[in-house]
């Protein structure tokens, strides 16, 4: 792993991955590679820091809370420097949206410059259409970069960074678009959700769900899903026990709250399932309610949310505010061409997937042995496939059952 974020990245993960990197005073490993690079091929940046970057981490260090920074501020000028775009779901849905917006607050914060949140018109029926004006009224309104986040943006973000090639546009949960002002920023969720299956199990629970956002077409969340089940899959055959895994993306097209999610999960723990994973933004309300309801447990999904209900045994964590943090730094610091136009895939090398271990409930695993396990992830010592299509109905230690 590579150390290269100045001080100014390395306090925002107190925030999001303290848990991943030990203590809070350690200096975290940062994100820099691109496709086809390797940690050998790439050059750390001097450590040396300036008298303004100096200010920023104080900066920084003032407000490590990014709940203390308001979601919304009046600029002297009308002008906006860093612009957010949300992708559909709540602002504050205590997952992805909120998790990508702490990202550009903090960063704004440290840095005194003016920043602003736009939602596409019409929620989560937004089209295409409705995502460019929102980009293009950012632009407008003064915008130097953009953050759009998910994977919906795909569209917008080429006709928008087309129209506007000096405003550079960071895609979150994205990849390359041919543009050299988008940088598409993507993780291995497949490794978190890996860590969080295999957790579950060594826990002691062998009934399992998994509940989905995008309705089985977010890259992202089938990563997630993907590595739930095979981690749950492998510490069964550490312990010599058979899972059974409801597996689902009914309900979650939108990433929404919904009654109908909440029946179904309150069926499935009605009917045996101890544990789902809730892997949609908003759509962790229901399922926390339902698992209020029926004594159920819960996992988060891309931040900590054990905070938002006491059902939460864990959360498979991605550092979406230091990612953020960091490519906000590199259009700043003139560092663009590192991300501009490429590919950057973060994952447990680069200390970006995690579980929260200061914060889980779990007492029959213990945090030496998850952090065993993470060096074997980090030492490409444990085989996590991102690219699985479906599920065999049962294996030697497993049974999915892919509820469509």
């Amino acid at each position: 792993m590579k150390k290269i974020l100045a001080m100014l990245l390395a306090l925002s993960m107190m925030l999001s991955l303290a848990a991943c990197g030990g203590s809070s005073d350690e200096t975290t490993a940062a994100p820099t590679e691109t496709a086809g690079q390797t940690a050998a091929e790439t050059t750390a940046a001097p450590a040396e820091t300036d008298a303004a970057e100096t200010e920023a981490t104080e900066t920084v260090a003032a407000a490590v809370d990014p709940d203390d920074i308001a979601d919304e501020m009046t600029s002297a000028d009308g002008k906006y420097q860093v612009a957010f775009i949300t992708d559909v779901g709540q602002l504050k849905d205590k997952s992805f949206n909120q998790g990508t917006y702490d990202g550009v607050k903090l960063y704004a914060a440290a840095n005194g410059k003016s920043y602003k949140y736009y939602q596409p018109a019409n929620g989560d029926q937004a089209t295409d259409e409705d995502r460019i004006d929102a980009m293009k009224l950012a632009c407008e309104n003064g915008a130097e970069v953009v953050v759009a986040a998910g994977f919906m943006q795909e569209g917008a973000l080429k006709a928008a960074a087309a129209e506007y090639p000096n405003v550079n546009f960071v895609f979150i949960d994205g990849y390359p678009l041919g543009l050299d002002n988008v940088a598409g920023i993507a993780f291995q969720e497949e490794q978190s959700g890996y860590l969080a299956g295999y957790a579950t199990v060594m826990e002691g629970y062998t009934k399992l769900g998994f509940t989905g956002g995008g309705g089985g077409t977010n890259p992202a969340c089938q990563r997630f899903g993907y590595g739930f089940v095979q981690g749950a899959e492998a510490a069964a055959a550490v312990k010599g026990v058979q899972v059974e895994v409801n597996y689902s993306w009914l309900y979650g097209s939108s990433f929404s709250a919904s009654p109908e999610l909440q029946t179904m999960a309150t069926g499935w723990y009605a009917n045996g399932t101890e544990v789902i994973f809730a892997c949609g933004g908003s759509m962790f309300q229901s399922v926390a309610s339902a698992a209020s309801a029926e004594d159920g447990k819960v996992v988060g999904v891309d931040v900590d949310q054990s905070g938002d209900s006491p059902a939460v045994i864990t959360s498979a964590m991605k550092g979406l505010a230091d990612a953020t943090v960091w490519a906000i730094t590199k259009h700043y610091n003139g560092e663009w061409a590192d991300i501009g136009g490429l590919a950057t895939s973060l994952g447990a090398a680069d200390n970006a997937v995690c579980l929260p271990t200061e914060t889980w409930s779990l007492e029959n695993w213990t945090v030496a042995e998850y952090e065993a396990l993470y060096a074997d992830i980090v030492a490409g010592n444990v085989e996590i496939s991102s690219e699985l299509v479906e599920f065999p109905e049962s294996t030697a230690n497993a049974t999915v059952n892919v509820i469509q």
